[in-house]
């Protein structure tokens, strides 16, 4: 593979990871403390992404290493990508994502609390609904953690009607460092470059907030259940890792489901 175009993506790759440590530490630190406090005051932290921006929603909860106090939020409607065509296309999704009241409909199914935080991802964060989702968070006085890339927004024209971005509507804004258009490889006679760096740098932001805020949270005393793979501690204690964890995110999310009937 030594000297290829697969090459040049990784270190492109390398160097995307590389800006991410050298200018995102301080809004990092920022964004893990913003999450330590709504989950140390038992709370939620709630993602959103629309598109591929799923990917990291996930990243967070569930999985080996994570733990509760992460509430995923994704719409199918705008994340289900494998038909491409025909019903469930992608030309629904990409249109669904341009509506503008869809976000004020889907934060009306929970009761959303000024002690949680909304964390909101979205690459180039110009479309309608992630834009609307951290309105509404800020509205009801959360504050909000904006996942995006600066200079794929700064380089594309304002989708919604107030003539904002994403990152206009955010308290700490993680920056993904990609450039316009994503895509980190050009090829010998393409026009369009390939292989795209967003969801590289976007689950690596997540992870990196993810242990920060375990880390603040072990200090206080108040790190929930971490789930964690049988290889490491034995499947009896995985598996009850893995049942306390649910119990603990069943017990936040009915807080804040509207019409659950949990004070």
């Amino acid at each position: 593979m030594s000297g290829t175009t697969a090459d040049s993506w990784l270190a492109a790759a390398r160097d995307l990871l590389s800006r991410i440590e050298q200018t995102q530490s301080e809004p990092l630190e920022a964004a893990s403390r913003l999450c330590a406090n709504a989950i140390a005051g038992g709370g939620l932290v709630h993602l959103f992404g629309t598109g591929h921006s799923r990917i990291p929603v996930e990243e967070m909860f569930p999985r080996y290493g994570s733990y509760p106090g992460f509430n995923p939020m994704v719409e199918l409607s705008m994340t289900y990508h494998t038909e491409v065509v025909g019903s469930n296309g992608q030309r629904q999704a990409m249109f669904i994502e341009l509506v503008e009241g869809l976000a004020e409909v889907i934060l009306s199914n929970f009761e959303l609390r000024p002690t949680d935080a909304m964390m909101v991802f979205s690459a180039n964060g110009l479309t309608a609904v992630p834009i609307e989702i951290a309105m509404g968070a800020q509205a009801r006085g959360l504050a909000v953690i904006v996942v995006t890339s600066r200079g794929q927004s700064l380089a594309g024209e304002p989708l919604h009607s107030s003539g904002t971005r994403l990152l206009d509507h955010a308290d700490v804004v993680l920056d993904l460092c990609t450039p316009p258009g994503d895509a980190l490889t050009t090829l010998e006679g393409v026009t369009s470059p390939v292989g795209p760096g967003s969801t590289l740098a976007a689950v690596a932001l997540v992870n990196a907030v993810k242990v920060r805020t375990a880390e603040l949270l072990a200090e206080r005393g108040s790190l929930p259940p971490v789930m964690t793979s049988p290889a490491l501690v034995g499947a009896d204690e995985s598996q009850r890792l893995f049942d306390a964890a649910y119990e603990e995110h069943a017990r936040r999310a009915s807080r804040v489901l509207r019409g659950a009937g949990v004070v």
